[in-house]
């Protein structure tokens, strides 16, 4: 019977040593894991949901992206990103748009055109392939951006709430470039910069 207890206390410290091992095993893949993509998640990419038809054709309600944010520490911003920032008037919601003019330029909207005077004073009709051709830029506006100011809009002009209606985007709002779809999953693509005729 002494056997029985002893042979039963043996079985039960064994168990609870395999469980313990198990646990910390558990805890250690948890721990490498967080190392691992807490720094992605936080410090080069994260997720955004795209919200509302402001983006649209391009941009669905609902898409899932993937925003880069450490190509911004190593270059500028350029025409054409899409860019995901803070909203200047409530840095608590997070916007995405599109970027059309650059620190140092007058983009002016009048007649359904864009109109960018660069810093070395040539000034062109900003051509966009990636719009529909019934697409119209509403508006009349007059924009000088100073440094590291940006003016953006949406690629659905007749609904998008934007720089037209708010002002520029302050460089210090811009969290970075969107990167990657991956949702819908029929829409996997990687997001590249439109080649502009100027």
């Amino acid at each position: 019977m002494e056997n029985n207890k002893e042979v039963v206390k043996i079985s039960l410290r064994e168990k609870t040593k395999q469980i313990l091992v198990f646990c910390a095993e558990i805890l250690k893949i948890a721990l490498i894991a967080l190392a691992i993509v807490l720094p992605i998640r936080y410090f080069l990419f994260q997720p955004f949901i795209v919200k509302g038809e402001s983006m649209s054709p391009n941009f669905e309600n609902g898409d899932y992206l993937i925003v880069d944010e450490i190509s911004y520490r190593l270059s500028d911003p350029q025409r054409g990103d899409v860019i995901v920032f803070k909203y200047p008037k409530d840095k608590s919601q997070r916007f995405i748009k599109r970027i059309i003019g650059l620190p140092g330029e007058t983009v002016v909207v009048e007649n359904g055109e864009i109109l960018i005077t660069k810093t070395n004073g040539e000034t062109f009709t900003l051509q966009e392939n990636y719009l529909s051709d019934i697409l119209k830029t509403y508006g009349d506006t007059n924009t000088k951006l100073k440094n590291r100011e940006y003016f953006v809009l949406g690629d659905n002009r007749a609904y998008s709430y934007d720089s037209r209606s708010w002002g520029i985007v302050p460089r210090e709002n811009i969290i970075g470039r969107a990167f990657l779809r991956l949702f819908p999953v029929t829409e996997i693509t990687k997001i590249s910069k439109p080649v502009y005729q100027n």
